[in-house]
């Protein structure tokens, strides 16, 4: 059944998908969607994680209003003794939690108590996407007990923008498996980089704006077109786009 959208939520779609077609490498395409899926569904909190089936656990966490500390349990215990999330992880759909544990025993639960409310946690859905077999990556995207539970218009939804997530995290993911492993950070003294340079240098690979950079730097902007200014007279580049080549063709040489 085709789902009907109001104007926003065709706007965020739309704002999605735009990400989804990106140069983002594996984390950030997740961050991004993951950032718009709670605008998009008036949800609260988000975390996303990648199966390594030879551990055999959840890993490369990204994460949106939860605490790291909380987090922490999740990996180090909580993920060993969760009631949902291993029958979540077997469908291949978004599926609202409720539809795996009724609510009512999911909070009698030490997985509810002792972790899902310690960050106010209290309705879900989660995606998990797969790519030949593998689950390359999720999404779980959590509501507040101050709002109602997920609905199936909510999960098709998710399920819409399913497949443009797969293909953008296995892009992202080959896209790093190809990529040159030497930054910036590695060739600092030889270009005659600073260390916050190589910093900024190595970020703007990776097609954060400008916005972006500032927050995860702490900079101003000008302060940002500085650094970059830098760099490009140091290296002799004059463009963005030229920095990730230039480290493949350094790469190449060694």
């Amino acid at each position: 059944m085709p789902v009907k959208l109001t104007e926003t939520e065709t706007e965020l779609i739309f704002s999605i998908m735009r990400d989804l077609s990106g140069a983002f490498d594996h984390c950030e395409v997740r961050r991004r969607v993951g950032q718009k899926m709670l605008d998009l569904l008036k949800a609260d909190y988000f975390a996303s994680y990648v199966w390594d089936d030879a551990e055999q656990r959840f890993v490369s966490c990204v994460q949106i209003n939860m605490s790291e500390d909380n987090l922490r349990r999740y990996e180090s215990y909580f993920q060993f003794h969760d009631p949902i999330t291993p029958t979540l992880q077997k469908r291949k759909k978004a599926t609202p939690v409720s539809e795996v544990m009724r609510h009512d025993r999911l909070v009698k639960t030490e997985f509810y108590n002792d972790f899902l409310k310690q960050d106010g946690l209290c309705y879900g859905m989660d995606f998990f996407a797969y790519d030949r077999g593998d689950n390359i990556g999720d999404l779980r995207i959590w509501r507040g007990a101050n709002r109602e539970d997920f609905t199936p218009r909510d999960a098709r939804i998710v399920d819409a923008v399913g497949p443009s997530l797969v293909n953008a995290l296995v892009r992202a993911r080959s896209s790093t498996q190809q990529s040159p492993s030497l930054r910036f950070a590695h060739i600092a003294d030889d270009l005659g980089l600073t260390v916050r340079e190589a910093e900024v240098a190595d970020l703007l690979i990776t097609g954060l704006s400008d916005d972006e950079l500032c927050a995860k730097l702490g900079f101003s902007k000008p302060t940002l077109r500085s650094h970059i200014a830098s760099i490009f007279r140091k290296s002799g580049l004059n463009r963005r786009t030229q920095l990730a080549p230039f480290l493949a063709e350094k790469n190449h040489h060694l």
